[in-house]
């Protein structure tokens, strides 16, 4: 037996698979991480990617608006926001005219606790940081449609900014391809509407996702919306599988962007061998719900043989989703009827739509087995899943579907990985 091991909720699990099963175990790429972030970080402000100094083009007069990602995420903009801070004020922004808003996209609104925790103490007390409130219609305005033809709402307060600076990390995404630049702008501070259907654009890749393409309608679509909203600037990092920072991309929306990218990777673009009849997908770093960890079914889409087995393995302490609470309706639909649903307007919630289609579509390459603490067997089912009581279990129900033979892989940080078939 292998013995393999795998970071859950906060500690190890471990598990066996039989020798002749075992394939590959499959987790980020070495890398090291940076040794004085506060040095790097000083270093990409003084020398921008594709454009000049903040404090060369920024104006007094200017009302500066950062947009943040959110509590689901580990970028450290605590330590992001203060250097940044002390530019713009030697630009001669004071701080009363600098914001944070908080990119949730659809996620639940954060608390002041969990605000405070995100931004730092220092930060939260100089200037004005607040939720993305996509639930309230008054605060988002519309701007009509993109290139793409997408309906553009977003958040009224990057409308009402000069200078819009967005601020995340960059990894392989299953919907724009990678996270990162303007999937901040959408969906990070964009209306239900244009989310829904820039979800659903991403389920059109012919079955599989537009994970690690770094060229793709959605990503073409969101540069567009942040061109719109007039941010010209990110500042993005690059972390290792601990959070760690390896790299810090500041400067031109696109330019930092491709350079991130290329950074990214080499962290987590990792080459399989075999094609597997048995995936376990491990959802670390995405734990809080599934909401967040379905992305650990992606990499595993990818790699599964057809008609093979996907093992879902996710703490999820907040289940499904605190938010998205009807989705358990129609979860377990096939794709294309949950499509014809929303299209026809039987469905309403857009964004939940667009991801039970894109969860569908995994279920239609192969049946997935699910172990998980916090979501309650009976929602299991209505995903589509097999609930499995422990993850031993999971790996021996998964064998017997497979056969004896059968080929097992284990994606240790699944939500991050982009599997490339080795040549």
């Amino acid at each position: 037996m292998a013995r393999v091991t795998i970071p859950f909720g906060g500690k190890p699990l471990s598990f066996d698979v039989p020798d002749r099963n075992l394939a590959e175990v499959l987790g980020p790429n070495p890398s090291v991480p940076l040794d004085d972030l506060a040095a790097a970080i000083e270093a990409a402000l003084a020398r921008p990617i594709g454009q000049p100094p903040l404090e060369e083009w920024v104006r007094p007069s200017d009302r500066v608006l950062l947009v943040s990602d959110d509590n689901t995420r580990l970028t450290p903009v605590d330590r992001m926001i203060p250097p940044l801070l002390a530019r713009l004020n030697r630009a001669g922004v004071p701080d009363e005219r600098i914001g944070c808003i908080l990119a949730l996209g659809t996620h639940r609104y954060m608390t002041e606790e969990e605000i405070r925790a995100k931004v730092g103490d220092a930060v939260f007390r100089r200037i004005r940081v607040f939720n993305h409130e996509w639930r309230t219609p008054e605060r988002l305005v519309d701007l009509g449609r993109s290139r793409a033809g997408t309906p553009l709402q977003v958040n009224r307060a990057v409308t009402e900014a000069d200078v819009v600076i967005g601020l995340g990390a960059i990894v392989p995404h299953h919907i724009p391809g990678y996270s990162g630049s303007s999937k901040i702008i959408q969906p990070g501070i964009c209306g239900p509407k244009t989310t829904a259907e820039t979800h659903m654009l991403s389920c059109e890749g012919g079955g599989d996702s537009f994970l690690g393409i770094e060229d793709n309608p959605v990503r073409r679509d969101m540069d567009d919306m942040a061109d719109r909203v007039g941010m010209k600037t990110i500042f993005n990092v690059v972390m290792d599988s601990e959070g760690r920072v390896t790299g810090v991309f500041f400067g031109a929306m696109r330019e930092a962007f491709r350079e991130g990218v290329a950074a990214a990777r080499r962290i987590y673009g990792v080459r399989y061998r075999v094609t597997p009849d048995v995936v376990i997908a491990n959802s670390f770093p995405c734990d809080l719900d599934f909401w967040q960890s379905h992305k650990a079914q992606y990499p595993a889409q990818r790699m599964v043989r057809p008609g093979g087995t996907i093992v879902l393995c996710t703490p999820a302490p907040e289940g499904v989703s605190p938010v998205h609470t009807d989705l358990l309706d129609y979860t377990f639909w096939p794709s294309a009827d949950i499509k014809a649903a929303y299209r026809e307007g039987r469905l309403k919630n857009g964004v939940a739509c667009a991801l039970a289609v894109a969860w569908a579509l995994v279920r239609e390459k192969a049946s997935v087995i699910t172990f998980s603490p916090g979501i309650p067997e009976e929602h299991k089912k209505r995903l589509g899943h097999t609930h499995a009581p422990d993850i031993d279990w999971a790996v021996r129900e998964a064998l017997r579907r497979q056969g004896p033979e059968a080929r097992v892989a284990v994606l240790t940080h699944a939500p991050d990985l982009l599997p490339i078939p080795a040549a």
